[in-house]
């Protein structure tokens, strides 16, 4: 098996624009708020919630 990079430093230097970090988070925030709330409790019970689930997907097809 493979030892990665266990006793090694790597610095990396990346260039990321805020308005876009901005955008990201503010969707973050807004989910985690939805998540918290009553309406999503009920639409996940009754099956109707997708805009989570759509996210969840997204993620799991396209992971990092």
């Amino acid at each position: 098996m493979s030892e990665g990079f266990k006793d090694e430093e790597v610095e990396i230097e990346v260039q990321l624009n805020k308005n876009e970090i901005d955008k990201i988070l503010k969707k973050y925030k807004k989910a985690k708020k939805y998540i918290k709330s009553s309406l999503y409790e009920v639409k996940k019970i009754s099956g109707t919630e997708t805009y989570i689930t759509n996210l969840i997907k997204e993620a799991e097809d396209n992971p990092l």
